[in-house]
């Protein structure tokens, strides 16, 4: 099969090699759809992950595709099935998934090899986090799965209600997932980005107020002065992954309330908290990483019910051979997620 192999830095190759051997409880998907993301952008760049990627390895990671083959102990899926799969599956015996924290858990086992023709699916994957996609829904809304998961997650987390403000800082992929989810929740929201095009979309996607960043002297200022009597707003979210955009969002929120720290930043970075604003303040922060099995059945939920808008979130689509050139226009912000189609 055709497959992308991550080499290094920033280094990919396009090589045949052979289409993986199914155990008892795997299946074998034939990829129809996997989209580009600000992890794999970050993996391209580093040319590996910790965790996740040790190159050289095929990778991607959010995807959608057609059953080929089923090993011999699987019960439910059968070849010729559309499916959708999130990217990991805890093991539900260590201590964070006794605890009901299933994204913390210590043997998450993740899945990479979206960019290629074909990915195995290992059996804790089956079991937990394979799902079959309905009729009326493409491979290319169904592949949004794993992200609107994580983003489920955060909002979760927030804690915002009904008739809250809330602001989006961050108007990529995962930020326009956020402001849905929030508008779901039935709250105000202000979306900022420094990127016209992309505060555009935080329209359609049915942002109340957008700031653009680069337009304003202080963005903190901007923010917090949409809000109810300029005193800041309810819940606080960043969805960039930069250490001074974390450091700006917990100065939006007003006293009393809630920060989510959705966006990974770099290994080894740190921020400067003002100890009187959070301890006085009383504010809360909230790291946020990764999803569980109950968040992406959640969100295939939503994606079906037509709750979740996925055009303004897929801009375009290119062949397996164009990926490099998918995940430049990410590093340089240019669009949102292009679906690959293999």
């Amino acid at each position: 099969m055709k497959a992308a192999i991550l080499c290094g830095p920033k280094d990919v190759r396009m090589e045949n090699i052979p289409v993986p051997e199914v155990g008892p409880v795997e299946v074998l998907v034939r990829i129809k759809a996997a989209l580009t993301c600000g992890t794999d952008a970050k993996v391209y760049l580093r040319g590996g992950h910790p965790r996740m990627i040790k190159p050289p390895a095929v990778f991607g990671h959010e995807f959608s595709g057609v059953i080929t083959k089923v090993g011999n102990g699987v019960d439910y899926f059968k070849e010729g099935m559309r499916v959708v799969a999130a990217n990991s599956a805890p093991c539900n015996r260590c201590f964070y998934c006794k605890l009901g924290r299933q994204s913390l858990c210590e043997n998450l086992l993740f899945i990479n090899g979206a960019y290629a023709e074909y990915v195995k699916i290992p059996e804790p994957i089956v079991r937990q986090n394979l799902l079959e996609i309905p009729e009326g829904v493409s491979f290319k809304e169904a592949a949004l799965v794993e992200p609107l998961a994580c983003a489920l997650h955060g909002v979760e987390e927030s804690r915002m209600r009904l008739g809250d403000t809330v602001v989006i800082n961050g108007a990529g992929p995962m930020g326009l997932l956020f402001t849905q989810l929030a508008k779901l929740k039935g709250t105000r929201v202000i979306v900022a980005d420094k990127k016209e095009d992309r505060l555009s979309l935080a329209r359609v996607c049915r942002a109340d107020r957008v700031v653009n960043v680069s337009e304003v002297n202080d963005p903190v200022k901007a923010v917090r002065e949409l809000a109810e009597d300029g005193r800041g707003v309810d819940v606080a979210v960043e969805a960039v992954g930069i250490p001074e955009v974390w450091e700006a969002t917990i100065a939006m929120a007003r006293k009393g309330g809630s920060v989510v720290l959705f966006g990974g930043c770099a290994p080894g970075t740190s921020i400067k908290l003002d100890t009187k604003v959070f301890h006085y303040g009383e504010l809360t922060l909230t790291g946020v990483f990764h999803h569980t099995p109950a968040y992406v059945k959640k969100a295939l939920d939503l994606i079906v019910g037509r709750a979740i808008n996925a055009s303004p979130l897929i801009t375009q689509e290119l062949p397996l051979s164009q990926l490099p050139r998918a995940l430049e226009m990410i590093v340089n912000k240019q669009g949102m997620k292009t679906a690959i189609i293999p």
